[in-house]
Order: structure tokens, then sequence, then C-alpha cells
């Protein structure tokens, strides 16, 4: 087996992964370019951390039975390879514990001053001097876009912290837990305190927070997006932090990723930022129960089975 992944890893992190897969499969770690278009050849699964899985690559993948993500997808052409034969899966809930628990992070970050007070200390200024504001989290509103099982698990964490929970979804959602009041876009974004983001990025969600979203928030607003970064219009973002429209943001995922060393997020002191790193709660680019799906999904494949978690069918 096969089973090729395209990314850009360091070290470390390559020793990680390709240890963690059984020892008779031919793991290959390649940044893409030329190497990757010579290893997709004869490999069985591509694992694509950044790369456009269109028809023309998959022209060239004359073995290829499995394409696998991690939860998005939405670098895959999944009608290219339902017609090619190729199973098309992702990972949906496998990082949801991950990137809730890094969503309260950025709250309790966000409204504790957590990166000022650290760089207080740090710089040993005089403690009589200090001048900052905070707030605790009881009886705040968070709004929580998309009701997956990331959304899920947000709305729980908040719960506990006494939080008032609003979601909204696009397709029906029925929430199981008392504590989660379903409601429509606008009123969700004029009534949250805080406003989450957790769907997956496709036509429909592109560019779904724009400057007119931003103008219903309140302006004492913290906007959170964990999920992808071309759901929101960063130029307007942008824009509602330096005039006002929100009070903050918080950001694991931006529209061109790395983040440019010019993006002037980079620069404002209402906005905390990772890297991308929301789901990856075991080091930079690993997951053990990401890859624990994984191995068990090319297992199915190579069974003859269905891999779980599929986005297409084949005849």
């Amino acid at each position: 087996m096969k089973v090729l992944i395209v990314g850009h890893f360091n070290e470390t992190a390559r020793s990680n992964i390709a240890g963690y897969f059984p020892q008779d499969w031919n793991v290959v770690i390649v940044p893409p370019g030329q190497e990757m278009l010579h290893h997709i050849e004869d490999c069985q699964v591509l694992i694509p951390e950044h790369i456009k899985v269109d028809h023309s690559l998959l022209a060239a993948a004359k073995q290829l039975q499995l394409v696998q993500t991690g939860a998005g997808f939405d670098n895959v052409d999944i009608s290219a390879c339902t017609q090619l034969g190729i199973w098309v899966a992702n990972a949906a809930g496998v990082n949801a514990q991950a990137v809730a628990e890094h969503v309260m992070a950025f709250i309790l970050s966000y409204y504790k001053n957590i990166p000022f007070l650290d760089s207080f200390m740090k710089n040993r200024l005089d403690e009589h001097q200090l001048d900052y504001t905070g707030s605790e989290l009881e009886g705040k509103t968070i709004g929580i876009i998309g009701l997956g099982a990331i959304g899920k698990k947000v709305a729980a964490f908040c719960s506990v912290f006494d939080m008032n929970v609003l979601a909204h979804a696009r397709k029906a959602v029925v929430p199981s837990d008392d504590f989660v009041k379903m409601t429509d876009f606008d009123t969700l974004l004029s009534n949250s305190d805080i406003i989450s983001v957790h769907v997956p990025l496709t036509e429909q969600t592109k560019h779904l927070i724009n400057q007119e979203v931003f103008k219903k928030m309140k302006n004492t607003a913290l906007f959170i997006n964990t999920a992808r970064g071309g759901i929101v219009n960063e130029r307007d973002l942008i824009n509602a932090l330096k005039n006002g429209d929100i009070s903050g943001a918080c950001l694991d995922v931006y529209e061109s990723e790395p983040l440019p060393i010019d993006s002037e997020l980079r620069n404002l002191g209402n906005v905390i930022l990772t890297p991308h790193t929301a789901g990856m709660p075991d080091g930079r680019k690993f997951h053990k129960k990401r890859y624990d799906f994984f191995i068990n999904n090319i297992k199915r494949v190579q069974n003859g089975q269905e891999p779980q978690s599929k986005l297409n069918q084949l005849l």
C-alpha cells in the first residue's frame, strides 16, 4: 500500500506521521511540485494537505483508490473522483474536541486578556501601572454558525460557563440539548456577544461573513473563525476591526495560508492569531485521532469496503 501525503511539513512532523502508519506501508510525504507528480502515478491513497485535487491531477493517478482529507474537503473535485472510480472521504468530527477546546482557549484568552498580561509580566513592567479591561463569561451570549460536531462541542463547553447559546444552521437542526436555542442568521448576529463559525467552505459559504454581516453584529462582539479562511472576506474583517464595527477577532484560518508576513492582521491589537493548529492538539501537523481514522479508512478500502465518512458513492 502506497500512501502519498502532500503538504508542507517540517522534519519532526514528517517523522511523527510516517512512523505512525503500519511499517509495511510505503508512506511518502512530499511538498507540492514535481516530486509529487512522480509519486502520484503509483499511489493507492492520496492525503492532500495543500493542493487542489482536480481532474488534471487525477488523470496521472492510475492506481488511486482513495482521496482522504481531514475535516475540510473544499480542495477536492469530488465529481471528478467519482467519474474515475476513486473514493473520497473526510474525517468529519475527528477533530471536534480539539477545535472546540481551541475556541474556548481563544475566548478565555481574549476576555481574560492573557496575551497582554503575559507580555506585561515578561517585560517586567511596574504592576502598579497595570491598566487593562477584562470580563467574565457568565451571561454572555455566543452565536454558533453551523451546528455540526464541532459546533455542538462548543455549545456544550459554553453552557458549562453559564453562557447563553444561540445557533444557526442552513439545514434544519433539532438540538438535543435544551441550552441551545436555534435562531435565524440575523437574530444571531445582532444578539451575540461572541460569534463562532463552524461551517465548511463551499460555494454557498464563501465570503458568508462580509461587510454587511459585520455591520449587523454588536460593536462589542468578538468574532472567531477556526473553520476555513475563505468563509470570511478578510478585507472586510480588517476594516470592521479598524473601524470599531466589532470589538475583536480570534483567528486560526485565513484566506491565504500561511498568513502573509505583511498582513494587517498581524499588527492589530484586538486580534489573537494562531497558525491553523486548532485541529492538531498533539503537535505541529499531527493529531493521533486523525491518523487513526486515516489508517482505519485505508484498511477498509484495501479490504474492498466503503470508507467511513465517504463523500461520494461509487457504482
